[in-house]
C-alpha cells in the first residue's frame, strides 16, 4: 500500500527488511500498518530496528494506529510474556506471527543461557505440548536463527549459536560497559601473550647461544683429539725408526772393527 491508500506491489516474503524500509519512505497512516504486518509475518525478518526508526513508523505514536507500532517493538525487543502482559492493548497476532514471536523469545532466551530445559521453554512460550514444542525448535534450527540440539533424555534445549535481537536505546550504556569490560580483557591477554612471547623468545636466544658453546667446544675437543693422535702417531713413526735403524748401526761397527783388523795385520 503506498501513500494514500492507493495499492502497490507488496514486498515478496522472501524480500529481507530492508524492502521494508523502502516502502516505509513513502507510506503513511494504514499504509505503513499493512507494511509492519507483512514485515512480522515474513520469514527471514527477525530483526526491525531499521523499520523502527523510520519516521513515517514513529509517525503512529500519536495516531489511532500506535498499537501497531508498540506491536512492532514487542517483535523488536519483547518475548511471548511481554506481548501477553500487554495483550489487552495490542493488536491480535496472526499466527505466523505468533510462531516468529516465539522464535524470537527462543534467541532471548538463549542469550542468557545456552542450556534452556523443556519446562522453561513450555512457560515462557506459552505451549502445552512437548511435540509442538519440539516442532517449534526444529522450525527454529532450520531458520538458522539458533543451532544447537535437543536433548531429549533430560528434557532440555543445548544451544550452541543465536542470532542478535534488537536493542533498545536504554539499554545501549550496558552494552558498552559490557564491550568495554570485553576489551579490557582483551589488553590483559594480549599483554599476557606478548610477555609469553618475549619470554619465549630470550629463552630461544639463551638455548641457540648454549647450543653454539656446546657445538664451539666440541669443536675445540675434536681438533684436540686430532691433534693429539697426530702426535701419538708421529712419536710411534720415530720409535719404529730407531728400532728398525738400530741393528744396522751395529752392523756398521762391526763391520768397520773388521775393516780396522785387515788393515793391522797387511
Amino acid at each position: 500500500m503506498a501513500a494514500g491508500g492507493s495499492d502497490n506491489a507488496a514486498p515478496s516474503t522472501h524480500q529481507p527488511l530492508e524492502q521494508f524500509v523502502l516502502l516505509a519512505k513513502s507510506a503513511k497512516g494504514a499504509a505503513v500498518v499493512a507494511l509492519i504486518t507483512q514485515a512480522l509475518e515474513a520469514p527471514g525478518v527477525y530483526v526491525f530496528g531499521e523499520l523502527l526508526d523510520m519516521p513515517n513508523v514513529q509517525e503512529l505514536a500519536d495516531t489511532e494506529f500506535s498499537h501497531h507500532l508498540e506491536l512492532l517493538k514487542v517483535f523488536a525487543y519483547g518475548t511471548v510474556a511481554d506481548y501477553k502482559a500487554c495483550q489487552p492493548q495490542l493488536p491480535a497476532v496472526t499466527p505466523l506471527q505468533l510462531v516468529k514471536l516465539r522464535h524470537l523469545t527462543i534467541v532471548s532466551l538463549a542469550a542468557k543461557s545456552k542450556v534452556i530445559p523443556y519446562e522453561t521453554l513450555l512457560r515462557e512460550l506459552a505451549i502445552d505440548s512437548l511435540r509442538e514444542l519440539e516442532d517449534l525448535i526444529i522450525e527454529a534450527t532450520y531458520a538458522d536463527i539458533i543451532r544447537g540440539k535437543l536433548d531429549q533424555k533430560n528434557h532440555r534445549l543445548e544451544v550452541d549459536y543465536a542470532i542478535g535481537r534488537d536493542v533498545r536505546a536504554e539499554e545501549i550504556g550496558g552494552l558498552v560497559d559490557v564491550l568495554r569490560s570485553w576489551c579490557d580483557g582483551c589488553e590483559t591477554v594480549l599483554g599476557s601473550i606478548e610477555f609469553q612471547i618475549q619470554h619465549a623468545n630470550t629463552l630461544r636466544k639463551e638455548s641457540l647461544m648454549t647450543k653454539q658453546k656446546v657445538e664451539t667446544e666440541v669443536e675445540n675437543l675434536k681438533k684436540t683429539l686430532v691433534a693429539s693422535a697426530d702426535l701419538a702417531d708421529g712419536q710411534s713413526n720415530t720409535q719404529q725408526f730407531q728400532q728398525a735403524s738400530a741393528p744396522a748401526k751395529k752392523s756398521a761397527r762391526g763391520s768397520s772393527k773388521l775393516l780396522g783388523a785387515v788393515k793391522k795385520s797387511n
